[in-house]
């Protein structure tokens, strides 16, 4: 296979692995790999798109199976170098597929219910395996400082993947997040900047910032990094896969933010199909939003192919993006597979937390809250068929989102004698 290299300022050559080009997912117009993220030719979003011709099945399978309990294991599907393992990052990914069977019981799903528990990645949320992809294509075009703008989670996947990398990090987050994500992107050292407005105030700033000398040589994750940065998201696809045996999950139920998550999981199950590790056969997809910030869910029940942005007003802060970039190929994307997209008010957001950590022992934070809700109404609603395997992804830690379930305490207070503990009803 041909080596694909790019310029860059520190290395005039640097090898990204199988990928070959960007892309624009509107037009196709192809551009050569750099730090772009919009087609010069329609303003469409670029993507990777990547030569995998060299590759023999089982041998790809034999080399994946053999490779780290992280995310890099997934090297030769993703664009970065061969030597990856070998640099400093967090190694994230290779998570937990818990099989819920204690919560499969409580919704009355009979097929096979798994949850794939991505809270145990360095930083607890899946934002580690984006921002991982992000920080080797920064070293690849020569920028030392890491930048992004977020609802929380990423913040701290930046600053902790910037530290151990050796980047600055400088990233921006609405002013009002929750303490504990603050807390958690403050101190990895980096600068922590609070934006007086919502997530959409503070991605707008952002591409103001990287247009302006003050944000020269900077990498922005979610900007001028996007297409590599989104990338990471398609390793849960992979291993979902492989932890099923190599086979793909019927139905699978995934949170919707800026929606990337869910179109780069669809990407790397059709990867995976066309490779031949898994065999070709119907999944359905399905997004997951907060009824307080549903601009997807919106669009989609009313047979919408445009998004239209709403004011974010919800406790999963976590998915508050009121203009997702990727919310019409989200549409596409429920459409084509048979899914649908279906949103869940704070209160059972909640309720949904509480239900998971009863039932299988899994604090999820706020996001997590609103994927349970959302396979509890869809099953109520005869949309998700509770006979066929499926996975509902739970994205970050409840310790991040602690406000959400703050009246959650003590069962009893009581005197230390054997009377009062009888007393009490726990007997």
């Amino acid at each position: 296979m041909a080596v694909q290299t790019v310029a860059s300022t520190s290395n005039p050559a640097v090898d990204l692995g199988p990928a070959a080009a960007l892309s624009c997912r509107e037009c196709g117009h192809r551009v050569p790999l750099g730090p772009v993220f919009a087609c010069e030719e329609c303003f469409g979003p670029l993507e990777i798109a990547y030569d995998f011709s060299a590759y023999d099945t089982e041998e790809l399978r034999r080399r994946i199976e053999a490779g780290p309990a992280n995310i890099w294991r997934y090297a030769p599907l993703l664009p970065v170098p061969a030597d990856v393992a070998d640099k400093p990052n967090l190694n994230p990914g290779w998570t937990k597929l818990v099989k819920a069977d204690n919560l499969a019981r409580e919704l009355g799903v009979t097929g096979g219910l798994f949850v794939k528990d991505d809270s145990g990645n360095p930083t607890h949320s899946f934002k580690d395996r984006v921002v991982a992809q992000a920080l080797e294509a920064g070293r690849a075009f020569g920028f030392t400082t890491l930048s992004c703008s977020s609802t929380g989670n990423l913040a701290g996947a930046v600053g902790a993947a910037a530290a151990r990398a050796g980047f600055r990090s400088c990233v921006f987050i609405p002013h009002d997040l929750e303490q504990g994500k603050v807390v958690m992107a403050a101190v990895y050292g980096g600068e922590l900047v609070g934006i007086e407005g919502n997530y959409d105030d503070v991605n707008r700033f952002c591409s103001e910032l990287i247009g302006d000398p003050a944000g020269e040589g900077w990498g922005f994750v979610n900007v001028n990094l996007r297409p590599y940065y989104a990338e990471g998201s398609k390793t849960l696809a992979y291993e979902i896969c492989e932890q099923l045996g190599w086979r793909l999950p019927d139905q699978i139920v995934v949170p919707i933010a800026s929606g990337s998550q869910l179109t780069k999981i669809d990407k790397g199950l059709q990867e995976l199909i066309k490779l031949g590790l898994v065999e070709d056969r119907p999944y359905v997809i399905f997004g997951a939003q907060a009824e307080g910030c549903s601009p997807v869910s919106t669009a989609f029940k009313a047979g919408h192919d445009v998004v239209r942005p709403q004011k974010p007003n919800t406790i999963a802060k976590s998915l508050a993006i009121g203009n997702p970039a990727d919310g019409p190929y989200v549409l596409d994307i429920a459409r084509r597979t048979g899914g649908a997209v279906e949103d869940v008010t704070d209160a059972e957001v909640v309720d949904a937390i509480k239900l998971l950590a009863r039932t299988e022992g899994i604090f999820a934070e706020t996001a997590g809250g609103v994927t349970v809700g959302v396979t509890r109404k869809l099953l109520k609603d005869g949309l998700l068929d509770p006979a066929k395997t499926t996975v509902v992804l739970n994205t970050g830690d409840g310790l991040k989102t602690l406000d959400a379930v703050a009246g959650t305490g003590l069962s009893a207070t009581i005197r230390p004698t054997l009377d009062s503990f009888r007393e009490a009803g726990l007997a």
